[in-house]
């Protein structure tokens, strides 16, 4: 029963550069809504940081291509501790899933410093089941954190198909895992300047009207993880071995 009421949605990437962000920002603008989360500036900042087991089998199942796979990271937005997400993003059959747990500052911090915690802290069955496996296989196979992600995003939403289509630019990537939740971490580009990624996200519909106006003739699918990129850069700068 749990299984069937999981909803994988559709989710396609696309590399994209300032003029085409530029150009696509301003089909969307008026044809839909941003998010309302996005505050009068238009964009909010997302900085997550994403955790390995001692094997980095998150790492080599990307590398590698495994349909099936999953991925867990804390989540927080604009260097706040007002909302920290535990999440579980899994993918199957070129689908996404994502499911989460809120966590507090020092539920946060404990795990940042790899010490899980029993779930009959967290209220036993009342404990979220993504939370309560995250503590197992920090137990089991040693999930520590590895690297953090951040950007800027700038997210359009529609309601019907509830569709997502965002911005992300500024990629950087960052091992200052003890200054999670500081303005001034040390942080490195992972794309080449001026490069940006477009992400188009929808349940079972997506409206045509919005497709037709993100055709531009130069758009092209590709295979694109933060983590993975984030970890590759940190193994250029590490001498070729993933720590």
């Amino acid at each position: 029963m749990r299984e069937r009421q999981k909803k994988y949605r559709h989710e396609y990437k696309y590399l994209i550069d300032e003029r085409d962000r530029a150009l696509l920002y301003q089909r969307l603008k008026n044809l839909i809504p941003l998010d309302t989360n996005a505050g009068e500036e238009g964009h909010y900042w997302i900085r997550s940081v994403y955790f390995d087991d001692y094997r980095n089998s998150c790492f080599y199942q990307n590398e590698d291509g495994i349909n099936e796979r999953a991925k867990y990271r804390i989540r927080i937005y604009n260097v706040s501790d007002r909302s920290i997400k535990l999440e579980r993003k899994s993918k199957k059959n070129g689908m996404t899933l994502k499911e989460s747990a809120t966590l507090s500052r020092a539920q946060c911090e404990q795990i940042l410093r790899g010490i899980p915690f029993s779930p009959d802290e967290q209220g036993g069955d009342a404990c979220p089941l993504v939370l309560r496996q995250f503590m197992t296989l920090m137990h089991s196979r040693g999930m520590r954190a590895k690297t953090i992600v951040e950007y800027e995003r700038i997210p359009f939403v529609y309601p019907a198909g509830n569709v997502r289509i965002t911005f992300d630019r500024n990629i950087t990537s960052s091992l200052q895992i003890d200054r999670f939740f500081e303005k001034d971490n040390l942080r490195y580009p992972i794309l080449p300047r001026g490069q940006q990624l477009l992400e188009v996200k929808f349940d079972e519909y997506f409206p045509g009207f919005i497709r037709e106006r993100l055709e531009t003739g130069r758009l092209r699918q590709i295979s694109f993880s933060k983590y993975y990129l984030s970890r590759k850069y940190t193994v250029s700068c590490a001498g070729g071995r993933l720590r």
